[in-house]
């Protein structure tokens, strides 16, 4: 896991570096200039414009340096900023993209939905980790977003063990054509991992990326553990 420290890079930049390179090279530049004006043949004196033209390049890659060291000081800020935000995320409850979900000891599974109309006949099926069908329902669904909650009692009415199960809807209107119908995971955020180039969230036993969450929430510890009553539920 885990939660890494949100400080900056201890290491030292590559750009630090160059610009202390460049600064040796500098005065290492003027010393020998220094030398050769004093050791000049005043009947055949250097060309200056050589010089010149030096002091601009080394100028010309002195602020292109510091330009890098700026830009590199606001990416680090960026990133430290990503990783308190994602830190956040720790004890929120997340939807994300996607049909799975964990059946624990200590909570139903919650599936996220949204109906692009209203759906005569919705089909709910769910099935586990070996793709076997362990829990269907059927019935009227209306439009727009709303949740399904699984308390793990399967359709044979055997308790399903805890584990990985996903989540399918499909519905029909009033006169048979399809409605389209999206459903998105629900869970709680335990840990974050930044050793990807993006925080990758974990939800139980799952892996989200951040960037595949669509709302975080504080969760809601006072939701009854059974099914609420049939008719102020939203659900198929």
């Amino acid at each position: 896991m885990a939660v890494d420290s949100v400080s900056g890079n201890s290491n030292t930049s590559q750009v630090a570096n160059s610009r202390a390179t460049i600064a040796d090279n500098f005065d290492t530049f003027l010393n020998i200039l220094t030398t050769q004006l004093k050791n000049q043949n005043p009947l055949d004196p250097l060309d200056t414009n050589q010089f010149t033209q030096q002091l601009v390049q080394f100028s010309g890659v002195e602020q292109q340096l510091k330009t890098n060291e700026f830009l590199e000081t606001l990416m680090l800020s960026s990133q430290n900023t990503a990783k308190s935000d994602a830190v956040s995320y720790i004890g929120k409850e997340v939807t994300s993209s996607g049909k799975t979900g964990e059946l624990t000891d200590d909570s139903a599974v919650f599936w996220a939905y949204s109906a692009n109309a209203n759906a005569a006949n919705a089909t709910v099926t769910i099935k586990d980790a070996n793709g076997q069908v362990v829990y269907t329902e059927t019935g009227p669904l209306k439009a727009g977003p709303g949740t399904f909650r699984w308390d793990g009692m399967g359709s044979d009415g055997n308790l399903k063990p805890n584990g990985i199960y996903t989540v399918d809807i499909q519905g029909k209107d009033a006169n048979g054509k399809d409605v389209k119908i999206s459903t998105a995971s629900i869970g709680l955020v335990t840990a974050v991992d930044f050793t990807s180039d993006v925080p990758v969230l974990t939800v139980g036993s799952r892996r989200v990326a951040i960037t595949d969450v669509t709302d975080v929430r504080i969760p809601d510890v006072t939701a009854p553990d059974t099914d609420p009553d049939p008719e102020e539920e939203t659900d198929v």
